[in-house]
């Protein structure tokens, strides 16, 4: 593979494995970096590539590997995933406070998902993946990825439900 294959290869899903490492590693140096990393380590096994059936499935396997492994480092301690893909609507004041606040939650309410759940949340929702993809990606049949991204969708849903109740119980 030539270095004009290589870019037409990997420019499709460029920014996508960027937008899965600034996801995971929430800074956009470290995020660059990764990028920057991975797109060297497919260059380096050029040659190989034409053996996998979706190039963009190993990158981003390789970035996912990646970032938790930064994130895993001694470095991981001032990094953390964060959910920030949310528009901000032109509502009002208010509303936006309440927006806000309910970003605030989804975000730790994130934090408090098992790892796979996360990533799965991150590929299907944010990134809009496949559930095939997402199940080569993470190595997993497509049933178990879309059962774990049911609990983690209703793990939100019921957390942030009861963060919005204020205490208040329904009869």
């Amino acid at each position: 593979m030539n270095q004009q294959e290589f870019i037409t290869t990997i420019s499709p899903f460029k920014d996508r494995l960027f937008r899965l490492a600034k996801r995971l590693l929430v800074s956009t140096e470290e995020a660059e970096d990764a990028t920057q990393e991975v797109l060297v380590r497919l260059w380096n096994n050029r040659e190989k590539l034409g053996g996998y059936s979706s190039v963009e499935a190993l990158a981003v396997t390789i970035t996912k590997n990646y970032c938790l492994d930064q994130l895993k480092s001694k470095r991981a301690t001032e990094m953390r995933i964060v959910h920030s893909n949310y528009t901000d609507r032109q509502a009002g004041l208010q509303q936006q406070a309440e927006d806000r606040d309910s970003l605030d939650w989804v975000e730790k309410i994130m934090d408090t998902l098992p790892e796979q759940q996360k990533m799965i949340v991150q590929l299907r929702d944010i990134e809009e993946y496949e559930f095939e993809d997402i199940a080569k990606i993470l190595d997993m049949n497509e049933t178990a990825v879309r059962v774990a991204l049911s609990r983690a969708r209703k793990t939100i849903r019921e957390e942030l439900a009861k963060k919005h109740s204020y205490g208040i119980k329904a009869n």
